[in-house]
């Protein structure tokens, strides 16, 4: 996979869709800054210039439907998850692709795909990683960064590259294997332990305790409560509490 640093852009996902072409290869596109970041549904992505790894990857998946497009995420996830590994930081997979350790949020991923009929055309997977930075001026509640965590300083180019070949290989799980990546998938999700934790349905405006229970391929979050009750959601329908005093522990 081609790997191409730009010294800017508003977004890399929208600077890589402005020139994707029918035969444009895979490649992974860094912006040293990103003005205009976003995350999901128009969420801001703050990013101080040349700290962070803020990139976006063109994939052309093979074999994989639009019915199962949310593999695609879980590969991508699955790729960050494994680099933090070899950095000796343990990351988790907040449902549905954001990248948490402990309470504290280290990346964001958005994942967008071309789709025609069953077929998908191409996917850009937006990552921004929290490698340097160590003030953060934003309202996010819980961000933290690599050197927060480790102490020490990273190379953004070097990550980069790591990057890509570990989605390369994430993806030709999912194509291949879809079973296994998925079931690596609810291994390393984020509360996914077993244990009740606070939810809040945003379609319902309540808060009750649940455990996660499965997720579909289409990437519906199943979660039973504490009643008993089985409740599905599609992408913000439902928040995760954060759990205030574990948060505050971590952050003094």
């Amino acid at each position: 996979m081609e790997i191409i640093e730009i010294e800017s852009a508003g977004s890399t996902n929208s600077w890589l869709a402005e020139r994707v072409r029918p035969d444009f290869p895979d490649c992974l596109v860094f912006a040293r800054e990103q003005t205009a970041g976003r995350g999901q549904r128009g969420n801001s992505w703050e990013a101080e210039p040349g700290m962070n790894l803020t990139a976006s990857m063109l994939l052309h998946p093979e074999g994989i439907e639009p019915a199962r497009q949310f593999a695609i995420s879980e590969a991508v996830a699955l790729a960050v998850v494994d680099l933090l590994s070899e950095l000796g930081v343990e990351g988790k997979v907040k449902w549905p692709n954001d990248i948490y350790v402990g309470e504290r949020k280290l990346c964001g991923i958005l994942i967008e795909h071309a789709i025609m009929g069953r077929a998908i055309l191409h996917t850009i997977a937006g990552v921004g990683i929290n490698v340097n930075q160590m003030i953060f001026r934003s309202d996010a509640p819980n961000p933290v960064s690599l050197r927060q965590l480790t102490g020490r300083d990273y190379d953004i180019g070097q990550l980069a590259g790591r990057l890509a070949t570990l989605t390369r290989q994430a993806l030709a799980t999912a194509e291949h294997e879809p079973e296994a990546l998925h079931s690596r998938f609810m291994a390393k999700l984020w509360r996914g332990d077993g244990k009740r934790y606070p939810f809040h349905d945003k379609i319902r405006g309540e808060r009750f305790m649940g455990r996660v229970h499965s997720i579909a391929p289409e990437g519906t979050l199943a979660v039973e409560d504490e009643w008993g009750g089985l409740r599905a959601y599609a992408f913000k329908e439902v928040e995760f509490v954060l759990d205030n005093e574990i948060l505050k522990a971590q952050t003094t």
